[in-house]
């Protein structure tokens, strides 16, 4: 009983327990709960005053945003205010023009209509002029027939007679005044194409020698040259066809040859063999075959870049190798491939000028001299021996073929490229600096000009420019007046005219001049 009594004394304490820990957990959560509705509270309170913040700034901002649109709008207006007031005011303009234009066209209309009445009343009249004078000359004809007794067909033929025998001497004189004026003119308007092509180029080489001088390093490297008892130049000399002349000139070995080829080859393999120290036969063959080759690819590159510089097409191979070989070819001091380029110019230079095919001209140009890259190989002179090789190696073209063998009148000029490929090459030839024959002469010429003019009384300086072309003559203005200076510069073109030889014309220009100087202080 007591047990049952203990257990259920127990039981009601737990119960107790559990209630009063019950009791205080809802104490807890009710306390809890009161906090958390603080807290929401002064959140909530806290966002309310943020968001009246953002309002507050959003509202600003919306207004700075509103006034800055408005300032905006208001200039785009005003732009586009002054545009429509600036294209009323074109507008009217325009139309105040167009109104003159008419009121012009008016005025024009009605004067045209008066100038059309006139003309119409002019017309009757002068229609009536011809019917009374055709009338007239009917009447006179008839009563012409009546005196003379001859027909119409008569009278014409006598009159006609009579003018035939009156004039055959006039027509023939008038033939005689236009043959001579043609050729006058054809005289000048070549002189003048010539002068043109000669302007537009212009070349920068000069005379070419056939030696070649090679630097040595010191004059101990002669007797090397030369070998024991003289086996190395000898050696050297037979391997390449040149003369090495080793003198008293100090620092250089002199190699001379007329096939500048071989002189070329020659001074290159020259300088391997000083550069390289071994000097002995084998080694000098070896060195000449190589260089050889090389100059022989060499020679096909310079043919290759002439052809190109000269624009005329394809050529044979064969004819690329003897254009590259006149690089090393010289006559009477000019070298060969130079002149041919340039007379490829001048002749397309001139083809131009008179309307024809300035490429082809360029080809007899370029190709004129070929034969001399292989005279010493062939007989006969360069003209027939170019035409030939030309020929061999498929050049078809007869004014090519035609202009290498003709360009130096060995035959009927029967083209005219022809001519103008012997004109490029004698303004190649004569010009100054190109063959040196001719710079003495070209030099002598000038001084001559200028010791002529100096020769004339008032004269203080002359001057010839143009390359002979031109000579211009200072005047002393106190010596010479202005119809004296126009007397002397007469004069000075007539003494040049009678003493001197020179081609084409020479322009004589006297200055006179006077000047006057004062300083004020």
């Amino acid at each position: 009983m007591e047990i049952v009594w203990g257990l259920v004394g127990s039981a009601i304490g737990l119960i107790a327990g559990v209630a009063i820990c019950f009791v205080w957990l809802r104490r807890v959560e009710n306390q809890n709960h009161l906090n958390a509705e603080a807290r929401s509270k002064e959140i909530i309170s806290q966002a309310e005053r943020n968001s009246e913040n953002i309002l507050k700034e959003s509202e600003l901002k919306a207004k700075d945003e509103f006034f800055k649109r408005r300032e905006e709008l208001n200039r785009d207006l005003e732009q586009s205010r002054n545009q429509q007031r600036d294209q009323e005011r074109r507008l009217d303009k325009k139309e105040g023009l167009l109104e003159q234009q008419n009121e012009i066209l008016l005025k024009k209309e009605k004067n045209n209509q008066h100038t059309e009445k006139k003309l119409h009343e002019r017309k009757e009249h002068l229609d009536k002029k011809i019917q009374d004078t055709e009338k007239l000359a009917e009447d006179q004809a008839r009563k012409l027939h009546d005196i003379t007794g001859m027909s119409r067909d008569e009278a014409e033929k006598t009159l006609l007679d009579r003018l035939g025998h009156e004039l055959a001497d006039e027509v023939a004189s008038r033939i005689q005044k236009h043959e001579e004026a043609i050729k006058l003119v054809s005289e000048e308007k070549a002189r003048r194409i010539i002068a043109t092509s000669i302007h537009r180029y212009a070349a920068d080489h000069t005379a070419d020698t056939t030696v070649s001088t090679v630097d040595i390093p010191s004059d101990d490297m002669k007797g090397r040259i030369i070998g024991r008892e003289g086996r190395n130049i000898r050696t050297f000399e037979k391997a390449t066809g040149v003369d090495v002349i080793v003198d008293d000139t100090p620092g250089v070995v002199i190699v001379s040859a007329f096939d500048n080829v071989r002189r070329e080859i020659a001074r290159i393999s020259l300088g391997k063999l000083i550069q390289d120290g071994r000097i002995h036969p084998s080694r000098i063959e070896e060195v000449v075959k190589e260089t050889a080759e090389e100059m022989d690819r060499n020679i096909i590159e310079i043919g290759k870049a002439a052809v190109m510089e000269a624009n005329v097409g394809h050529l044979h191979e064969k004819l690329v190798h003897l254009l590259g070989r006149l690089k090393f070819r010289t006559s009477y001091s000019q070298n060969v491939l130079n002149h041919s380029l340039e007379v490829a110019y001048l002749t397309g230079m001139l083809a131009d000028e008179i309307g024809l095919d300035g490429r082809l001209a360029r080809r007899c140009g370029l190709l004129h001299d070929i034969g001399k890259a292989a005279d010493h190989e062939m007989e006969g002179g360069h003209p027939k021996i170019g035409a030939e090789l030309a020929k061999r190696y498929g050049e078809t073209s007869k004014e090519v073929l035609h202009a290498i063998i003709g360009h130096h009148d060995d035959v009927t000029v029967d083209h005219i490229y022809t001519v103008l490929v012997a004109a490029a090459d004698a303004i190649s030839a004569a010009r100054p600096g190109a063959r040196r024959e001719t710079l003495e002469k070209y030099v002598k010429r000038l001084e001559e000009l200028e010791a002529l003019a100096q020769g004339f009384p008032g004269v203080e300086h002359a001057f010839a420019i143009q390359a002979g072309r031109e000579l211009r003559v200072i005047a002393n203005a106190h010596t010479l007046s202005d119809s004296e200076a126009l007397k002397t510069c007469r004069e000075i073109a007539k003494s040049i005219e009678q003493q001197l030889n020179y081609p084409g014309e020479i322009k004589v220009t006297v200055v006179r001049e006077t000047r006057s100087v004062e300083f004020a202080r």
